[in-house]
């Protein structure tokens, strides 16, 4: 449902204030009414207002206009982007101009025509949301680097075939799914298809790594911050919830989401509203949310680590994606298309696999899901030397390979450690279930990462 408008009509006569909020209420718009400075600045730090309508005096017997002027450095103060207008009964040119030089955007004289005021405040609902759409970019396309499309879907294969129905079924609804399956499935892809094939597809897609954030900066992630909330909030910073508005939220990784932090998505998804860090206002934002997890959600809800109340809120739908290998009519087909894209990146005039290189694919068992079987892809296109990969560009075996007890015995101390952790991330495909594996907090598991130089699974 699209946000109503909301207007703050300051001003101290009682008789002005209901005149206009039966003419804006008629219009569609919501009205938020203050009767003088104090009041009308207590409401615009309570809630999100769109445009302020204020009036100039509201001293008895006072023309100066210096109040109103007061009041918009006020509001200003409180969002600097919000279009204020203000009325007054004594009109003067000077009054005028001083109020622009304020932060005014338009000025209406007592009496008022009712076509003419609300021109101007369609008008200046449409500059807000222009200017914010423009903000809302900016910060997008600094924040995501990733494919605004969604990848190419390669699913021929039977498995698959329930899960293609389900998901055109559901892309056109507005019902929060949660995609689960195991690591490397290609839950993204899923996501970023339901987006791209709903009636969001024109508003961003938005994907926040749920659970890799911190306590410290999951708000600030999620809500926003404003300028000064904390030491390095030099500016205001939308958050990826308001950076969605319109638009799809992908959180991943969310069965790994601490309790605490569950605790306030929920209230987020019951309520609609958020506070970005620093503010007390309340926003507002119309999104869509998606999820995804390789945790088995329903053990995790019986063990207490996940809010069975906030999984009803995700799980409107559920599309479970099957592993690589009960959908073995797809691995050629995936295959051919990584190694399409590859070989351009990298400049090689290689066109296909040879027999025994297919066989291989076909019969290895892709613990890693289809993240695994582009990666092998993109590391044969790298070491291949001929126009086709070959068997011996794969080195499936010498990848994946288990390491027996005596070769780790004549491994180094790091070495061991390293080999370890990578098999925690491979298994579990998410650091904070191989920091549990491990036997290790998810810091200390951050600390080894970034000594030994190892990459956390995407």
């Amino acid at each position: 449902m699209a946000k109503q408008p909301r207007i703050l009509v300051a001003d101290d006569n009682a008789d002005v204030i209901e005149a206009l909020r039966l003419m804006l209420k008629g219009a569609g718009y919501g009205v938020v009414r203050a009767s003088s400075p104090a009041g009308a600045l207590d409401a615009a730090r309570a809630e999100a207002i769109d445009v302020a309508l204020v009036d100039m005096n509201y001293a008895r017997d006072t023309t100066s206009g210096g109040e109103g002027l007061d009041l918009i450095a006020g509001l200003l103060s409180v969002d600097p982007k919000l279009p204020i207008v203000v009325m007054t009964a004594w009109a003067t040119v000077s009054g005028a101009v001083e109020a622009m030089k304020r932060g005014a955007r338009d000025y209406i004289e007592k009496p008022w025509t009712n076509e003419r005021l609300l021109a101007t405040i369609k008008l200046q609902l449409a500059l807000r949301e222009a200017v914010w759409e423009t903000e809302v970019l900016r910060q997008h396309a600094a924040r995501e680097q990733a494919r605004a499309q969604p990848g190419e879907m390669i699913a021929t294969s039977a498995a698959m075939a329930p899960v293609k129905r389900l998901m055109e079924r559901v892309a056109g609804s507005d019902a929060n799914v949660l995609v689960t399956g195991e690591h490397g499935t290609g839950k993204d892809v899923v996501a970023r298809w339901i987006h791209a094939a709903s009636q969001r597809a024109s508003k961003a897609f938005v994907p926040v790594n749920a659970g890799a954030l911190a306590d410290g900066v999951f708000e600030s992630e999620l809500f926003g911050h404003v300028k000064g909330a904390f030491t390095d909030a030099k500016a205001d910073r939308i958050g990826c919830f308001e950076l969605a508005d319109g638009g799809t939220l992908f959180l991943d990784e969310i069965g790994t989401m601490p309790t605490g932090q569950q605790a306030k998505l929920l209230r987020l998804l019951q309520t609609g509203e958020f506070s970005p860090v620093g503010s007390s206002r309340a926003r507002r934002a119309d999104v869509r949310v998606l999820s995804a997890t390789n945790a088995d959600i329903a053990r995790e809800v019986a063990r207490g680590s996940f809010r069975e109340d906030l999984l009803y809120r995700l799980n409107t739908v559920e599309i479970r994606l099957p592993p690589l290998r009960e959908r073995a009519e797809d691995i050629v087909a995936l295959a051919a298309t990584f190694l399409r894209t590859k070989a351009v990146r990298y400049g090689k005039p290689i066109g296909g696999f040879s027999r025994a290189a297919a066989d291989a694919l076909l019969a290895h068992r892709w613990p890693g899901n289809v993240r695994e079987l582009e990666h092998v892809v993109e590391r044969a296109v790298v070491l291949a030397e001929g126009v086709e990969i070959e068997l011996a560009d794969l080195d499936l075996r010498g990848a994946r390979e288990d390491l027996g007890g005596a070769a780790i015995e004549r491994m180094t101390l790091v070495d061991a450690e390293a080999h370890l952790i990578r098999k925690a991330l491979e298994r579990t495909g998410n650091a904070v279930q191989a920091a549990e594996a491990l036997g290790l907090s998810r810091s200390a598991l951050y600390r080894r990462l970034a000594a030994l130089g190892i990459k956390v699974p995407e």
